[in-house]
């Protein structure tokens, strides 16, 4: 522990301490920081040349699909190959897949073939996004774990902060999203280079053969674990039904009247206080009442979420925005910790695909949903609508899991799952290499 941290007992700092764990922050960060000038692009793009606001909800139908597609199988390849070469191919085809929307962007090509590389980046990233949750806690130790995932959120805000402002920036100077989707590719190669530098800890293989029951293992896993779960349903129905960020285009060009500087902004927003929510967290020793702690900061950003869904006034929805990011946080934070410390290593890659598939499914079937309402009605019903949603659903979460509001210290022990496949995942006595 740093001397200075000695009189608290706490110290802020002690994931990034361990050099793995600072080249996977500094590469994820990247890869989030192109990922989100690519979401503010792709939907800038769209709405620009089609004018529709469903062509906005099927970009995140585009990127949903594949999402459910290859969740199980995702999940498979992380627990059984090398967890760390998985996420290199994934992001190796992301890359090319925003190389070809860059070939699209200039050529001014057809609008279904944007879908169509959506939908190879969304396959990608399914793969990716266990692959990468799974190896974490094989280079981060257990009593660091909780301190890393809050550091990584924040990596994430920076990323989501950065990423819409500068892509915006660069159509607003440019005149096209091309050099967007170039730096993006950029991006991507740079964390595979950062990847094929960690050193990390072995991880154990499942010790059961491929079949379609192990294939459900990370579902059945979770249908046990009712913390684990409650924690993920309320996540998800949050933001399935609470998301407003893919109607900013719309919010930002016909209701308050800004260019793609504003819309930088406003897409900004939510991560800036997501940062400071997270940097809060890190100088904080872990949550006293974690449970209680999600399900109120989950209630108030359904309730910010009404707020801005009625605003005309653009620095009142910015901060509305901000403190939908800030509320976020808390519950992104409790969710990772109680994810990967109460999950066995053999199953992490499953369990993360499942968890991968119910909180990215639900931004891209959120965004679909979205879009599709306010082309039906209005975009202040679609997003007071699901701010309303929302708060209706941490009601039901806190009745139907009372072991998520019972949830006290975040990183402490608890119960684990009555799980059936347990037995047939123990490690075999000498760990294979190369995982």
């Amino acid at each position: 522990m740093h001397e200075g941290d000695a009189t608290s007992g706490h110290d802020p700092y002690t994931a990034l301490r361990g050099r793995d764990f600072r080249l996977f922050l500094s590469g994820n960060l990247l890869a989030n920081l192109g990922m989100q000038m690519q979401n503010a692009a792709v939907g800038w793009e769209i709405y620009d040349r089609t004018g529709q606001p469903w062509a906005l909800g099927a970009v995140g139908l585009a990127e949903f699909l594949p999402v459910v597609a290859f969740t199980l199988i995702a999940g498979q390849a992380a627990d059984r190959f090398n967890r760390r070469l998985v996420a290199i191919v994934g992001l190796t085809v992301m890359g090319a897949g925003s190389l070809g929307l860059a070939a699209v962007s200039l050529y001014r090509g057809p609008i279904l073939l944007v879908y169509a590389l959506l939908i190879l980046v969304g396959a990608a990233r399914a793969f990716t996004t266990p692959a990468k949750a799974a190896l974490m806690p094989q280079i981060v130790p257990r009593e660091r774990f909780s301190n890393a995932v809050t550091w990584n959120s924040g990596g994430f805000q920076v990323a989501s902060i950065a990423g819409p402002a500068l892509g915006g920036w660069l159509i607003y100077l440019l005149g096209k999203a091309t050099t967007v989707y170039v730096l993006v590719t950029v991006a991507d190669l740079v964390f595979v280079v950062l990847l094929s530098l960690l050193r990390y800890r072995p991880a154990l293989p499942p010790n059961e053969p491929v079949t379609l029951r192990s294939l459900f293992a990370g579902v059945g896993f979770l249908w046990n674990s009712p913390l684990v779960l409650g924690a993920m349903t309320l996540d998800m129905f949050a933001v399935l039904l609470g998301g407003a960020t893919t109607l900013l285009p719309i919010y930002a060009r016909d209701i308050l009247h800004v260019g793609p500087d504003g819309f930088g902004w406003l897409r900004a927003s939510p991560a800036l206080g997501a940062l400071a929510m997270a940097f809060l967290l890190a100088h904080r020793p872990p949550m006293r009442q974690a449970g209680r702690a999600m399900l109120w900061a989950v209630a108030g950003f359904g309730m910010a979420t009404i707020a801005f869904g009625l605003s005309r006034w653009f620095w009142l929805s910015m901060t509305m925005l901000a403190l939908t990011g800030a509320l976020d946080t808390i519950s992104v934070v409790v969710r990772h910790t109680l994810i990967q410390l109460l999950t066995p290593d053999p199953m992490r890659g499953r369990v993360s695909a499942v968890n991968s598939m119910f909180i990215g499914a639900s931004n891209e079937l959120g965004g679909a949903e979205s879009g599709f309402v306010a082309a039906l009605f209005t975009p202040t019903i679609s997003v007071v609508g699901g701010g309303i949603g929302t708060i209706l659903v941490v009601i039901t979460v806190a009745v139907t899991w009372p072991q998520l509001r019972r949830y006290g210290r975040l990183g402490s022990d608890a119960p684990a799952p009555a799980f059936p496949i347990a037995e047939p995942l123990r490690a075999p006595a000498r760990p294979q290499p190369g995982q």
